[in-house]
């Protein structure tokens, strides 16, 4: 698929430390469109990921989609059918339990500054997260598929770093440094 077929409002989605920040980033950066990380919104900056009130996080979202042009990386299921009303194109990473894994501990040792991160806010190994990866992703991973199939939009689905890395190629998409 052509990067242009998924339009100027691009969701992607799929499981934590797949790689979504890193290409919306980059798709961002090719196409001049508003990079919008969920991460960023449902966290208060300058904290350790700490959780902002529902409402607060549901008006960010809302008004972040409301523009023209962005691309939009996070799953946030609770705000998926107002974003899936906006989006022109749907992007799935749905790679593997052991790829997110080791991304998560490669961006947290090694990755200070990367796509996504929250302002002011310090990553580190915490179990929450691992259990996050290793027991809820999985189950997760079902209910993406199933928002991706029923998806009535130009979408691509990418099931491994292969894949996302021909994309970069297919795509001229540059790594954010």
């Amino acid at each position: 698929m052509d990067l242009s077929e998924l339009g100027d409002r691009i969701c992607i989605l799929g499981p934590s430390n797949s790689g979504k920040s890193t290409l919306a980033q980059a798709i961002g950066q090719k196409c001049n469109l508003e990079v919008i990380h969920l991460d960023q919104f449902y966290h208060w900056p300058h904290t350790n990921w700490q959780v902002r009130p529902r409402d607060e996080f549901i008006a960010l979202h809302d008004t972040a989609i409301a523009g023209d042009r962005w691309i939009m990386d996070g799953n946030y299921t609770g705000c998926m059918p107002q974003r899936f009303q906006r989006a022109t194109g749907l992007i799935l990473l749905d790679v593997s339990t052991s790829t997110s894994l080791v991304r998560y501990f490669y961006r947290t040792l090694f990755q200070s500054n990367r796509p996504g991160n929250l302002a002011g806010g310090q990553d580190s190994i915490k179990w929450a997260m691992l259990h996050h990866i290793l027991v809820v992703t999985p189950k997760n991973r079902k209910r993406y598929t199933q928002l991706f199939n029923q998806a009535e939009l130009p979408k691509i689905r990418l099931t491994s770093r292969r894949e996302i890395n021909q994309c970069y190629l297919d795509w001229s998409l540059q790594r954010p440094l």
